[in-house]
Order: structure tokens, then sequence, then C-alpha cells
């Protein structure tokens, strides 16, 4: 048997099989990922899109955002092809390459027939001889060598029985193990430069390369929002909780990523010691003398002004200052989502007794307002007409006063010639644009369902229960409502105002009088709250009186809810060992002893109301498997959402922006959140969403408000009234007839019990004084 032996590749033949192999595994998908395609106008698109100058300018500043895009793409392509150049070449090698190392064919080699003759083979070998031999000037000295071996392996017979056995004249070669790497890689000569290639890639370049994207990557959040910039605000939102819109702005322009330290985007001029303090001087209201850390920093300052600028439609310079602009508007969303989340995890920390201070649902909301006012480039006190191109204040004022026209639902109703009548003073181009932008405005039909999904009657709603609430959006487009009088109008939310009273007052609710206010000035608090100055904290501040109070209202009503579903799970469990008992109890919770006498006749129907039970047992068997199988569709479809919904109009803002909206439950009474805000990000047709609280843990009825808020548009938020009439929960059932057992059976059982296969030490003990005690 021949022998085994590693070589490097002399040749090259098993270097091209890796080089082609690795080249395919990478080209083949870069090409289908990175090359360069042309997007595909979409012409109704392209008439259907706004064509006012802020739009235009915003549509030319997009394309020209990248200066080296059209050479990235020639770089891409001309990589690319050079790429498959090369693999073609190789597979051209390595097709050679095994045609040279094919079987050994010896007629093939001398060109005769199979099965010649000794003299037709001597005579092929003479006249190639002469031809290939390398004293000629035709020779090749390989192919000679090859002619030679061909010709001994015809005449020579055992080489030819060598030939017919292995494949090869010379007989069953060494089995050779190739390595796909050049063999001047183990030279001694060269091993000094191989071990410093090796030394610069895994001990030089891959470790700074590692360490930099894992600096990079542990200052930002998920969110792309630097860890920092978090910190802070927790640090404001728990620190105020109760906090206006500007104060908000203040908390905004503050944040790190506004900062050259922190960014390298952060573009800091000689021209910003001039242009920064003029524009400072036309902002009333910017409070830059505030000392407050960060708030008086320079990056701060600037970043705070050009935000308001921004708010208040200023043009600002175009290759300085708004230069500035268009990177801070641009990275506000993730911003104004990262403040959201950060002070919805305060109030639920507060809630569960984290901390002290409760931040109040005017924060969180003014938190959510500031988003469509940086989208627009409005204030909040403007009107949401004026998100329109071309429309301004006293056109708003003539729409008032000759239509009656108060938002954006009735300007759309209008009958055409009387929206051209009150646009009469734009022209056709301009009243084109504004229709455009109207009709693709969103129109939420925002409703509602209540229920607590694992209770028996999910229309009951018991104290300590989990209440979920389905909310449903439709999303259609304003243009459905062209001309169309009789449409409903929606619902807008109403604020609470500093007092804390607003729509949607709860039944049963307590009056407190503040001792420190008018007594004539009462403040409203919810039932299930108690009142201050009683309890355990009574003698300390009215402020941490309150938190405690809340806090302590919802560990006491999760505490209720856990003793509620304890409570319902032993009841289901006595009720599933019994399950062959006749007097089971009917579904909706009666009895057969009170359903009445008729239905006890004989044991006939009673056989039949059996099979009926057992039917109505199958039939919800299914009904609750249909709803386990939604609720892992809601929840796999919630795991993988996307962000992409309908673009939003806002010539102000940089970038592309699709409409994103916030739902959440709150009590506007008590001025609190009952829910975190749930962000929907991929509302195009039609969404469900379930938002989850726990009902008070008193009996009564509640009303709390359920709201929708747009994170894109101004007047587009509503909200819907949730009435909950709460009941106690049923009593734990302490005697049944399921569970008497007589004192036969128990003594029986006790024992069978007490009989063991085994005998222990104490249970001797036992019996040999139990036996001393008859005697």
């Amino acid at each position: 048997m021949g022998g085994q032996k590693f070589q490097y590749d002399e040749s090259g033949g098993t270097f091209f099989y890796f080089i082609l192999s690795f080249l395919a595994l990478i080209l083949i998908p870069a090409t289908f990922y990175f090359w360069p395609r042309k997007k595909k106008e979409d012409p109704d698109l392209k008439r259907e899109n706004c064509n006012c100058e802020p739009c235009l300018k915003k549509r030319a500043t997009m394309e020209h955002s990248d200066p080296y895009k059209g050479f990235k793409e020639l770089l891409i392509k001309l990589s690319l092809v050079a790429g498959w150049a090369l693999l073609a070449f190789l597979t051209y090698k390595v097709s050679q390459f095994d045609y040279e190392m094919s079987n050994f064919d010896p007629y093939e080699i001398l060109g005769v027939p199979l099965g010649s003759s000794q003299k037709d083979i001597k005579k092929a070998y003479r006249t190639l001889s002469v031809i290939l031999h390398p004293d000629k000037e035709t020779g090749d000295e390989k192919a000679f060598m090859k002619l030679t071996k061909a010709y001994q392996a015809l005449t020579d017979d055992e080489a030819r029985k060598n030939w017919e056995k292995y494949g090869n004249p010379d007989g069953p070669g060494a089995t050779s193990f190739g390595i796909a790497l050049p063999s001047w890689i183990v030279e001694k000569e060269n091993s000094i430069w191989v071990l410093g290639l090796y030394g610069l890639v895994f001990m030089v370049a891959l470790p700074i390369v590692v360490g930099t994207w894992w600096y990079r990557s542990i200052r930002y959040s998920g969110d792309k929002v630097l860890l920092d910039t978090t910190n802070m605000y927790w640090y404001f939102f728990h620190k105020t909780p109760q906090m206006a819109v500007k104060r908000v702005i203040m908390i905004l322009a503050a944040s790190f990523e506004f900062d050259k330290r922190q960014n390298n985007q952060v573009i800091e001029r000689q021209s910003d010691n001039d242009e920064v303090p003029a524009l400072i001087r036309q902002l009333p209201n910017l409070n830059e003398k505030c000392k407050e850390l960060p708030f008086s920093r320079l990056y701060s300052l600037k970043a705070r002004a050009i935000l308001h600028a921004h708010l208040s439609r200023i043009p600002l310079k175009a290759n300085t200052l708004e230069i500035d602009r268009q990177l801070i508007v641009r990275k506000c969303p993730y911003l104004i989502q990262e403040m959201v989340s950060c002070v919805s995890h305060l109030i639920m920390l507060a809630y569960a007794r984290k901390i002290q201070r409760v931040p109040k649902i005017e924060t969180i909301e003014n938190c959510m307002k500031l988003s469509p006012m940086v989208m627009q480039g409005l204030w909040e006190f403007k009107h949401p007409i004026l998100q329109l191109p071309h429309l301004t204040e006293e056109i708003r004022q003539y729409m008032l006063r000759k239509f009656n026209v108060r938002n954006l639902q009735q300007l759309a109703q209008l009958k055409p010639d009387q929206s051209r009548a009150a646009l009469r003073s734009l022209s056709d181009e301009q009243y084109a644009n504004v229709v455009k932008v109207l009709g693709r405005m969103p129109l939420i039909d925002f409703n509602m369902k209540c229920e607590v999904v694992d209770d028996e009657n999910s229309n009951v709603v018991t104290a300590g229960a989990i209440v979920t609430v389905t909310v449903e959006l439709v999303r259609r487009s304003m243009s459905e409502l062209f001309g169309d009088a009789t449409a409903k109008e929606k619902q807008g939310i109403a604020e609470s105002n500093e007092n804390g009273d607003g729509e949607g007052d709860a039944d049963g609710e307590l009056e407190v009088t503040d001792e420190k206010q008018d007594p004539k000035q009462t403040k409203k608090q919810p039932v299930w709250q108690p009142k201050p100055g009683k309890g355990p904290y009574k003698g300390k501040s009215k402020g941490a009186q309150k938190n405690r109070r809340i806090a302590a209202a919802v560990a006491a009503a999760a505490a209720a809810a856990a003793a509620a579903t304890a409570a319902v799970a032993q009841t289901q469990a006595s009720k599933g060992s019994h399950a062959g008992d006749k007097e089971k109890p009917q579904k909706g919770g009666g009895d057969r002893k009170a359903a009445g006498p008729d239905e006890m006749e004989s044991d006939a129907e009673s056989g039949a109301e059996s099979d009926n039970d057992a039917s109505d047992a199958a039939a919800d068997d299914d009904d609750e498997w249909e709803k386990f199988q939604q609720k892992i569709n809601k929840r796999e479809k919630l795991e993988g959402r996307s962000k992409v919904s309908h673009p939003v109009h806002c010539p102000l803002f940089p970038e592309e922006k699709h409409e994103y909206w916030w739902t959440y439950i709150c009590d506007r009474k008590s001025r609190t959140m009952l829910t975190v805000p749930y962000h929907v990000t991929n509302l195009i047709h039609r969404e469900e969403v379930q938002l989850k609280f726990t009902a008070p843990r008193w009996a009564g009825v509640y009303v709390f408000t359920v709201c929708l808020r747009s994170d894109s548009y101004f007047g587009m938020d509503q909200q819907l009234e949730l009435k909950l009439d709460v009941k106690d929960p049923a009593a734990i059932p302490t005697e049944h007839p399921q569970w008497d057992i007589s004192e036969s059976e128990s003594d029986h059982n006790v024992m069978q019990a007490n009989d063991s296969e085994f005998t222990t030490d104490s249970s001797d003990g036992e019996d040999e004084g139990t036996t001393k005690k008859m005697e």
C-alpha cells in the first residue's frame, strides 16, 4: 500500500480552489446587496407630491445630502466588476488545471485508436518523438516525457498492467494531501515576514478595531441616544415632576448629541460668535441668562436658540446656522422618544415605591407635544391649519369668519366651491398644493374594547383584576371627507388644568380640601386613594403623602389581583377534580338546583343536559384555543413590527418622516398615567394595540381616558372615555357538596394513609406506647 504525505501547494492548483470558493462566497451576496440600483420614480407619487417652495428645497437638499454618492456608486461598480473578472480568470485556470491532471490515457497521447498493434504504436511514437524531442526546434520537454511514458505503458507488459489496474504506468503512488497555501510561507527565509504579518493583523489591527467598536457602542443606547443624555433626562425629569413645554425644550437642547466633544458631526465656527448672539436678540423668552448646568453652556444655548428659531420659522443663514438647524432637528425624534421612555419609567418606579416623586401627566404629554412641534416647525399655541402650505394667520381668520372653519376636518368637509372661495387669495397652483397635502393627512378611526382576558366572564371587571383594553386604529385619508358634511367630527384631547380638573369626571370621587387653599376650592381625588392627613404618613409633606398613597394603592391593587387570580385558579382546580359529578354548575355560574324545578324532571333529561354541558364545554375549549392563537399571532406581529407607515408632510424637517402614534390610558382627575405610552410605528391600514392596567381595588364606577397622540401632526389627537363598573370579587367558596366526606370514608382514608410498607423508629415507638396505654 502506498504511503501518505503532506505537502504545500507548489504549482498553485489547490490554492486556486481556495481563492475561487472564497471569492464566490463573498462576491455573489455582495453583488446582490451592493450593486447600485436606480430608484424608479412613481409618476403618481410625483404628481401627488407637494410642490411648494419649502418642499422643493427639501427634496433638493436630500438629493445633494451626500456629495460623494456618485463617486461611491462608481467605485462599488468597478470593485464588483473587477471581482467578477477575477472570478472568471480563476475559473479558467482551474478548468485548465483539471484538464492537465485528468486520467492518463496513452492511446490519446500517441494519437492511435484503442487496440492498435505494436507496429502502429511504434510508428506513432517515432513520428511524434521527432517533433517533440527537446533537441529539435519544435521540441517540448514536458510533452516528450509524457509521450515516452505513454509508449512504455503500451509496450512494456508490467507498465501496461499497472496502467490498466491503477491508471498509472508506475503503479500505485503515495496518497498526497495538499495544503491550499504556497510553500514560500513555511520557508525559513520568509518566517520573519510571515510572523510580522500575523502579529500586525491579529495583535494590533484586530484589537484596535474591536476596541473602537466597543467604545463607541457602549456610549449609546439601543435607540441611538448617548447614555449621558439619557442620564441627564432621568435627573431633570425626576427633579421636576411637572414640567412646561419650554423647560422640555431646554432639556432637549442640552442633549450631549449637540456637543462637539461628544459628537464629531457638530461644527463649531468662528462666525458663531456673531450670528448666535444676533439670533438670541430676536427670540423672546429664551432664558439665555440661566446659570444652571448644562443649560448655561454654549452648545446648549446655541441649540436652544436654533430650536426656538425653527419653531418660530425664522430663516437662518444658509451655510452656517441652517446646517446646524438640520443637524439638530434630524436628531430630535430619537431624543424625544427617549424622553417619553424616561418619564414612563419614572412613573412606573414611583408606582413601585422606588422613588418618591411621581411625574405628572402634563410632563409626558408635553414631551409628546414637542414632537409635532419640531416636525411642523410651529409652537403649540399655533393653529393646526397653519401646517398646510401657503396658509397664513390672515387666511385662517378669513376662513373662520366667512365659513366657520375651526380645524382641518371642517376644512376638508367644505364643498369644492366653498373651499376655493375660502382660499381665494391663493393661486391655482398653491390651492392644488393645499388640496394635495390635506388629502394625504391621516384620519384615524379610534375604537376600543375593554375586557378581563383571563376571567370566566370577561365582561365583568372585578376589583384588582387585570383589565385589557384593545385599541383598534384604522387609518384613512382626509381626502375621503372632501365635500362630506355629514361626517362626525373626532373628539380631541381635553387637557387637564393646574387643579387637575378636566373632562371625564369619575363617579364615586371624593372632594379633598387643601388646608392652605381656599376651602371653597376643592380638589378631586380618586376614591381608591386614602384621604390626606390620615394613616401612617401623617405629619410628612403632602406631596410625599400623595406619592406614597398612589404607590400604596397600586401595590394593594396588584396584591388584590394576585389573590383574585389565585382564588380563580383554586376554584377551577376543584371543579376539574370533580368533573364527573352531576351537580356541576352550569355555564354562567348558576347551580342546577337554583335553575328551577322544570330542569330536573327525569334522569333522561339529566343525561341530555349532561350531553349539552359536554358540548358547551367543548365549545368553550374551542373559544379558548382561538383566543390563545390570537394572542400568539398578535405577539409575533408585535415582535416583527416595522417602522414604515405613511410619509409626513414636513418641509422643515430635513429627512423623510413617517407617521407614528402614541396611545395610552390616563386618569385626568388624579393627573396620573395608568399605562405606559405604546409607540405605534407601523400603522398603514389597521392595527390593534393591547393596553393593560390593574383595576381599582374598591367597587364603584370610574371614568378613565384612552388617548391617541400623533408625533407628526397637530390636530390629530383623539380621546375616548373608558367607563369601568368595578364589582366586588366573588367570595371564595368554603363549603361545597362535592367537598363533603363522610366519617367512614375519612376514617378509611386515615387508616390507608397511616399504613406503610416501611417501618420507622418513630412509628415503632408510637405503636408500643399505644399498646401500653390500651393495656
